[in-house]
């Protein structure tokens, strides 16, 4: 159950007490203020709080730049030409915070995105739950051949429960003795702050990670790829939900020249020009790297 009963209690006690306010408010993150929306097995992502809409950053560019942004109409053009032209400031005037409830081996690829305000709940204050990440038998997959640091093909049904059994076991045992070493009740024992050195990396944990748009978007052209690994891409696209209601226009224009644009290198870009003249080019003659032409022709044929 990724929500405790305190949680559900605190949640609907803050959803039964709106309160007036003269902010800029999002009506459509609104509806999902203070609401889990659940991940992987046992995880959650939440909005705790928020700032600006899509007119917060349509101001700020038009305090920013004057009168040269005039000649844009509509909002919706304004904030398609900021992104289209990679401007950052107009989107750092929006804020998010998030309350996540995640695998310990998530956070810690999560926690390399360095432009966050970051507040975990520690283990040496606290006992962690008995809770852990066993994923699903289709997530469970080989070693690619070709990304070192990615998944292949799927382990056949027998080899995933196998495996799984092994996790499972190995989290079960690893948290009984972290509980055997605990002092409690009154009795003597480890203290809370080495016994945690024997937790499992599928072991979950909480924070509040709280972000301004322009470095989310960074956040989120990363991890909602469909190369970035399952498990942070499932928080990703979970994230990428709750920010399309919250700033639509500006999600719009990050989805057409972020999330779904692709990139050219110099090198891609003249072996284009060569083959819209009609030349076949090869990898041979191209110029690229191997690993690069893969991935251009993956996209273009």
């Amino acid at each position: 159950m990724p929500l405790t009963p305190d949680q559900e209690a605190e949640i609907a006690a803050q959803r039964a007490a709106p309160r007036p306010t003269l902010r800029a408010v999002a009506e459509g993150l609104e509806a999902r203020l203070h609401q889990a929306v659940p991940v992987l097995d046992h995880g959650f992502v939440r909005v705790i709080d928020y700032m600006g809409d899509d007119a917060a950053i349509v101001q700020a560019a038009r305090v920013s730049y004057g009168r040269g942004t005039r000649a844009v109409q509509d909002d919706a053009g304004l904030i398609r030409y900021l992104m289209r032209h990679w401007h950052s400031t107009p989107f750092e005037m929006c804020e998010i915070k998030l309350h996540v409830k995640l695998p310990v081996f998530v956070a810690r690829q999560w926690i390399r995105h360095r432009t966050a305000s970051v507040n975990e709940v520690s283990a040496r204050y606290s006992i962690l739950d008995r809770e852990f990440y066993i994923p699903a038998p289709e997530h469970l997959a080989a070693q690619s051949a070709t990304n070192a640091q990615g998944r292949g093909a799927a382990l056949a049904d027998a080899e995933a429960e196998r495996v799984r059994a092994i996790l499972r076991g190995d989290a079960e045992r690893a948290y009984d003795h972290y509980e055997a070493m605990l002092s409690r009740d009154g009795q003597q024992g480890l203290a809370r702050e080495l016994a945690r050195m024997n937790l499992p990396m599928n072991v979950y944990t909480q924070w509040y990670w709280k972000v301004d748009l322009h470095n989310l978007f960074h956040f989120l052209r990363l991890r909602a790829d469909a190369h970035a690994q399952f498990e942070i891409r499932a928080y990703a696209e979970a994230i990428a939900g709750l920010v399309r209601d919250w700033v639509p226009l500006a999600f719009a224009a990050f989805e057409d020249y972020r999330l779904n644009a692709v990139q050219l290198s110099a090198r891609a870009v003249a072996v284009l020009k060569r083959r819209l003249a009609g030349e076949t080019v090869t990898f041979e003659d191209s110029g690229m790297s191997r690993g690069e032409w893969r991935e251009f022709t993956a996209v273009w044929g």
